[in-house]
């Protein structure tokens, strides 16, 4: 049995760690470091990394492309957080809360920053009048799934993923405790893909490229190697959808945006033009 852990009066952090995060992680916000951001030649600057929130930006922008709208053309930069990268003062001046991704929109005057992954889904679709229905139930639908996944995937990510995966101990409690919240999440959302065909009902929309980054890889097992010990199988909604949406052109495009790691064919590190996927996905 582990010795009982009593909380000291007052909190310190703890920088000397084993995890590989101790160092980098600080209750402090703000820029450590003076870097500016790279600028690319499109109206849409992206700054990123293939993590799930940063795939939600990345699949809705080549769902954009898909439906042969130029100008949803981007540059997309990679935000290496293992180095540091968003405690840069130009990705703070973007995002003062220094998490991926963050948006830059040079088609208007002044520029607009837009970071939080739900609000740049919401800036995209209404910019471009697509996957966000304009009105009534369908559009209200839609933002309750689009604020769910909001409020839900940090008990999955920073819950779940961090004590089972990535925790410098494994412990019961912790690891049990969010087992239990991952699985209600599951059957939440296998109950309304019961009913509906899309997350938010007959119609693809943000709320789907929002879900399934998270929800979509984990019943498709390439999230914290998780879906034996979740048992996701039994979630058989969610598991069709998942395929489904895995399916797009769009979305396979999509997802290997800033990402540097895994096999060759998963690797666009940045995005300029539709070539730099294109010749990743070559490589299959």
């Amino acid at each position: 049995m582990a010795a009982e852990y009593t909380p000291a009066k007052i909190w310190v952090n703890d920088t000397d760690g084993g995890n590989k995060w101790a160092n980098i992680n600080s209750p402090e916000s703000g820029a450590r470091h003076e870097k500016k951001l790279p600028v690319g030649e499109h109206s849409l600057q992206l700054y990123s990394l293939a993590t799930p929130n940063g795939q939600k930006v990345t699949i809705l922008l080549e769902e954009l492309l898909a439906l042969g709208i130029k100008e949803a053309e981007y540059d997309a930069y990679l935000i290496n957080i293992g180095e540091s990268d968003q405690f840069s003062s130009g990705f703070v001046d973007v995002n003062p809360n220094s998490k991926i991704p963050a948006l830059v929109d040079h088609s208007v005057d002044p520029e607009v920053h837009v970071f939080e992954s739900a609000s740049i889904l919401v800036h995209l679709a209404e910019k471009f009048d697509k996957f966000l229905p304009k009105e009534g139930s369908a559009r209200t639908q839609t933002f309750n799934w689009l604020f769910w996944a909001q409020g839900s995937a940090p008990f999955l990510g920073g819950g779940f993923g961090h004590f089972y995966a990535y925790a410098d101990e494994k412990q019961e409690y912790p690891i049990n405790r969010f087992s239990m919240e991952a699985k209600r999440q599951l059957d939440v959302l296998d109950k309304q893909l019961a009913k509906n065909t899309y997350v938010a009902g007959e119609e693809y929309s943000i709320a789907d490229m929002a879900i399934w980054p998270w929800y979509g890889n984990l019943v498709l097992g390439n999230l914290y190697d998780a879906a034996e010990f979740l048992q996701v199988e039994s979630y058989t909604n969610v598991v069709r959808w998942a395929k489904m949406l895995e399916a797009r052109e769009a979305v396979q495009r999509g997802k290997i945006v800033n990402r540097s790691w895994g096999e060759e064919w998963e690797q666009a590190p940045e995005r300029h033009s539709a070539e730099d996927i294109d010749v990743v996905l070559k490589k299959q």
